[in-house]
């Protein structure tokens, strides 16, 4: 994922968590009102903190972007990221056409031409963190000690990120 520099410490931070990860799962709600979670590939970290995906734009994920939750995961890592925010979707060919890549022509086999291809925006709003950024072996002992505690003892960063929304006139 592309990620332009960020304004706000947040989006910093949001951007340092995520930017190793190619694969989000993109929650929100289908039609018949249930949560429907999506792999997807983000693309884009734009200057803003919007993340940017190529969509169909036919697609049941598209049809209720008012809240949606996206989440990374880097098991090996131990860093679990949970972003809340907003989507919006885009069918200028220009921008489809910059954010386009190989890897989604099994999706959009006629290229960046399908007829179907459109580009989701993600807007964050708020995220939540945790990262422990040690080794397997530090983890498993610090989970030890704190089952032995009965309390979370070295297990790495949690935290709540709240200034991901730019100021309205930036959007």
């Amino acid at each position: 994922m592309k990620v332009h520099t960020q304004n706000t410490a947040g989006l910093r931070e949001l951007s340092r968590l995520i930017e190793p990860m190619s694969v989000a799962m993109l929650t929100g709600l289908d039609g018949d009102g249930m949560l429907a979670s999506h792999p997807m590939s983000p693309l884009e970290m734009d200057a803003k903190g919007s993340i940017w995906f190529l969509t169909d734009a036919h697609s049941d994920k598209v049809e209720n972007l008012g809240a949606l939750n996206l989440s990374f995961t880097s098991a090996e890592n131990a860093t679990y990221v949970s972003i809340a925010g907003r989507g919006t979707l885009h069918t200028d060919r220009a921008m489809i056409g910059r954010l386009w890549t190989a890897a989604a022509r099994p999706w959009f086999p006629d290229g960046k031409d399908s007829p179907n291809l459109a580009v989701l925006a993600f807007h964050p709003q708020i995220a939540e963190y945790w990262d422990a950024p040690n080794s397997k072996m530090v983890r498993m002992m610090a989970f030890a000690a704190s089952v032995a505690a009965g309390k979370p003892i070295g297990l790495g960063d949690h935290a709540t990120l709240t200034d991901l929304a730019p100021s309205p006139d930036l959007r």
